[in-house]
């Protein structure tokens, strides 16, 4: 049975910037690369590949020492020119020159009747060996799901309230049946309910409409709405024991293009979005890509960050970077290097607060009002400030400031009390953006996850 959630807790902020809804032509991508960071919870990647060696699109490149059948594979075919490693030899990317034109691997493809009839265990054996597994994250802890655990039930936001986020709509535009083989494959997976949540104020697109044997859930309030996480807490919240699978709407997609079309198929359509870019709009490409081509004469200065991602969880890369496994934005923003002498007291309408400081004016503020931020803290680090404003931005019934500091004296009996189950970074990265003591709560809460995890 459907539901309709409706949250007043949380902040919108609205940026300037918003990619318009057209498709840009740019040259694609010379150089692609798959990093092992992208993989939250992947602590021994094992190398598949050398420099030197050819791979086609669908290749086994990397796989974790824990999950030793679940491959991380090419985006694209053509040479291995760069292994990159960092400190004590860390993988940190793995770089490939792509040839002009795609080959792939070959894995079988399954017809409508073949995907009904096809057992869980060939389903599984495919998708961990067609690079596909990936896109499947587990709830708690935010990492790839397990091949032999059975979730109780499955989470699909079809929507993201991220400030500067992808219409996820648009970008899977024409992709309605890849969708609905993604979803039959999903339900060999679980014997509960496979959730899709929509926004009560946004039209359902066609490409989420026609889904049957599913539960459309409808939802609607300031970011973090979108957040599965959130949507969990309120739909089928998780406790000590429980299993969730989230899939984003992009990997439902390409996990049906491997069964109906036996390819491992790394395109999407991503979002260059950001106050600093010249023509922000929606781009074709390939996970991994290089974005150097889409942001080069796009910019109206150079002294920028570059983000794969959101501006709230995303990792700050350069302007030869790539492209995140699980991105499908790149925002570019003003670098904030720089002190402000009595930035938080003098009068002006010109910035965001949360809090309505005075010397902002945020009561003057308008909230359909676009602004410009940079990555400035504005201010340094302190000693941990207990507010009670993250419980406003968090709408679940968590006590975030408690939990923090369980992380932090590595109380693993309150951790659990707490709620640390049912959150991971982007469920409380606004905490982060509002915190008056500047700390990296998404760092602190993933340690506190890995506490629980290997305990």
């Amino acid at each position: 049975m459907s539901k309709i959630v409706k949250l007043k807790k949380g902040f919108d902020i609205n940026l300037a910037g918003k990619a318009q809804k057209q498709i840009a032509n740019t040259p694609p991508s010379d150089t692609f690369a798959i990093k092992p960071t992208d993989f939250v919870g992947m602590t021994r990647p094992k190398l598949l590949v050398a420099e030197g060696d050819s791979v086609k699109a669908g290749t086994p490149v990397l796989y974790d020492k824990m999950q030793e059948n679940v491959m991380i594979c090419s985006p694209v075919s053509g040479e291995v020119v760069e292994v990159k490693r960092g400190a004590k030899r860390k993988l940190l990317e793995i770089k490939i020159l792509a040839d002009k034109e795609i080959e792939y691997e070959n894995f079988q493809t399954y017809n409508v009747s073949d995907i009904k009839s096809l057992s869980r265990e060939e389903a599984t054996a495919q998708m961990t060996k067609g690079g596909v597994w990936a896109n499947i994250i587990q709830r708690p802890f935010g990492v790839i799901a397990k091949e032999e655990d059975t979730p109780k039930s499955i989470f699909i936001s079809a929507f993201d309230t991220h400030p500067l986020a992808a219409d996820l709509a648009f970008t899977l535009k024409g992709e309605e049946e890849a969708f609905k083989t993604g979803i039959e494959i999903l339900k060999k997976f679980t014997e509960g309910p496979i959730h899709i949540n929509h926004d009560l104020n946004g039209e359902v697109s066609s490409v989420f409409s026609g889904i049957e044997g599913v539960q459309h859930n409808k939802f609607s309030g300031p970011h973090p709405a979108g957040n599965v996480g959130v949507q969990i807490h309120h739909i089928d919240p998780i406790a000590k024991g429980d299993l969730i699978w989230t899939v984003s709407p992009y990997g439902v997609a390409q996990i049906g293009k491997l069964f109906s079309k036996g390819v491992y198929d790394a395109s999407k359509v991503i979002a260059l979005a950001g106050s600093e870019v010249t023509e922000p709009q929606y781009y074709k490409t390939l996970t991994g890509a290089c974005i150097n081509k889409m942001v080069e004469g796009n910019l109206k200065q150079d002294h920028v960050r570059y983000i794969s991602g959101n501006v709230l969880t995303g990792e700050k890369i350069d302007a030869d970077g790539y492209l995140g496994f699980y991105h499908n934005s790149v925002v570019v923003i003003p670098e904030g290097d720089f002190e402000e002498a009595f930035g938080w007291i003098l009068p002006t309408t010109k910035k965001l607060s949360f809090h309505r400081a005075f010397g902002l004016l945020s009561f003057l503020n308008s909230s359909k009002k676009e602004y410009v931020v940079n990555t400035n803290t504005h201010g340094e680090k302190r000693a941990f400030v207990m507010t009670g404003a993250f419980e406003k931005v968090v709408p679940m019934d968590i006590y975030c400031d408690y939990l923090f500091k369980a992380v932090l004296s590595e109380d693993y009996e309150n951790m659990e009390a707490l709620g640390i189950y049912e959150v991971i970074e982007e469920d409380i990265a606004l905490c982060e953006f509002i915190d008056v003591s500047k700390h990296d709560l998404q760092a602190m809460l993933r340690e506190g996850l890995t506490l629980i995890q290997t305990s």
